[in-house]
């Protein structure tokens, strides 16, 4: 009887323990093949609002609500939409102001073909809003002011928009990085959007300078292909070209630092070869061909853009379309009392420097130029304090163009000096 006893308490208790662990979310506890002791987890039962078909709907209901909002920006009229585009532009004329701009370029489609018809070229405003305005042409009126600091322990070099640091402040707007890579028997300037990301492969990389080994010739290479427009004596667009078109070097321009004499006691001489700008855009009537495209990376498609309204002039069929621009930088003249090279600098320039440069454009037969200025300065490059110095440019050179040749006058120069 004790025995019928116990074996029934330890019955009630062995019950009381299993509906413990079924309430708890286990089942009966069993042995392993090896002998141990494994528990498996139940899932405890689901309400009827979080069954799959409900999560469902839901879901197709949040679909849904964010296609209306965004059906609802882009059924907007064309008529109140480049209105709202023209004031947003007009209103944001410097940065940071000028990010709203890109924003309206981000909702929809339609507001960045929107944003596309209304946002006019450097050349038309002055003003830079996406990143193929830095290799579109400067304005004809008036220069862009710019200024340059450079790390000597990184060797970085940042290209700022703004008069000088002084004067910019917080309203200063990074434009352009530049690397100098130094190998044995030459230099490079890898230019960039961004200053931690140098590689040839990435979408921020827009181009790269090379010298020579004696610091005296640089090529200038471009990411992305130019307009088929462009000069054909160079051969800047080569569609079949694979090895090119891998590797990103398309010919832009070469540069070239002629013999001083003098050495460092003399200015330098430097003449610049624009492959991609033909000697007619400079004319009357003339202009550049420039991309016009959203890039959506190192490789993206461009065309052909006509810069100014009014003002177009086929540079195919003639003589002067297929001639590159030549640019050379303006003689200095001596000064008696100063004892030094001066050149007129407008106030930009303050601290002499045998880095300091004008370029203006040189034409074969002046005769044929009635309407040209021939000392009018398209490119001044001058130091303003340590490690700080200002680049100013004008039509029809690019942002991209006037700081690659800005940079190849920090490489040094065994020759000429």
């Amino acid at each position: 009887m004790l025995l019928k006893s116990i074996s029934r308490v330890f019955a009630v208790k062995h019950e009381r323990v299993e509906k413990k662990f079924r309430t708890q979310g286990y089942t009966k506890m069993s042995k392993s093949k090896k002998g141990r002791r494994g528990r498996s987890y139940v899932a405890p039962e689901r309400s009827l609002s979080c069954t799959p078909v409900s999560i469902q709907q839901s879901q197709s209901a949040n679909m849904s609500s964010k296609l209306m909002q965004h059906n609802h920006w882009d059924n907007m009229p064309p008529e109140l939409l480049i209105d709202i585009i023209r004031r947003v532009d007009v209103g944001c004329t410097s940065w940071p102001g000028r990010r709203d701009v890109v924003a309206c370029a981000g909702v929809c489609r339609s507001w960045r073909e929107t944003v596309k018809e209304v946002i006019r070229t450097p050349e038309q405003c002055g003003l830079f809003t996406f990143p193929r305005s830095l290799k579109q042409p400067g304005p004809r009126d008036a220069p862009i002011q710019c200024f340059i600091r450079r790390d000597k322990t990184s060797s970085i070099y940042r290209l700022y928009l703004g008069l000088s640091p002084d004067l910019s402040s917080d309203a200063c707007k990074l434009l352009l990085v530049a690397k100098k890579v130094k190998q044995t028997t030459r230099t490079y300037f890898l230019i960039s959007l961004v200053p931690d990301d140098f590689s040839r492969t990435s979408d921020k990389y827009m181009g790269r300078i090379r010298s020579n080994i004696f610091g005296t010739k640089f090529s200038m290479y471009d990411s992305q292909p130019h307009c088929k427009s462009a000069p054909e004596s160079i051969g800047c667009f080569r569609e079949n070209s694979n090895s090119e078109k891998l590797s990103n070097r398309y010919p832009v321009a070469a540069i070239t630092y002629e013999l001083n004499l003098l050495r460092s006691r003399g200015p330098r001489r430097m003449l610049c070869t624009m492959d991609t700008i033909p000697v007619a855009a400079i004319r009357e009537g003339g202009n550049v061909p420039t991309p016009d495209t959203f890039s959506s990376g190192p490789h993206g498609k461009l065309k052909t853009q006509a810069a100014t309204s009014g003002r177009t002039q086929s540079l195919s069929g003639n003589e002067n379309s297929r001639t590159p621009l030549v640019l050379k930088n303006q003689a200095p003249r001596w000064h008696e009392q100063l004892r030094c090279w001066c050149l007129n600098f407008n106030g930009r320039v303050t601290v002499a420097s045998v880095k300091n440069f004008q370029l203006v454009a040189v034409f074969d037969s002046l005769q044929d130029e009635p309407n040209t200025k021939t000392d009018r300065v398209v490119l001044q490059f001058g130091k303003i304090g340590k490690d700080v110095f200002t680049m100013d440019f004008c039509y029809p050179l690019s942002l991209f163009q006037a700081f690659a040749i800005s940079l190849s006058s920090f490489d040094t120069k065994f020759a000429c000096e």
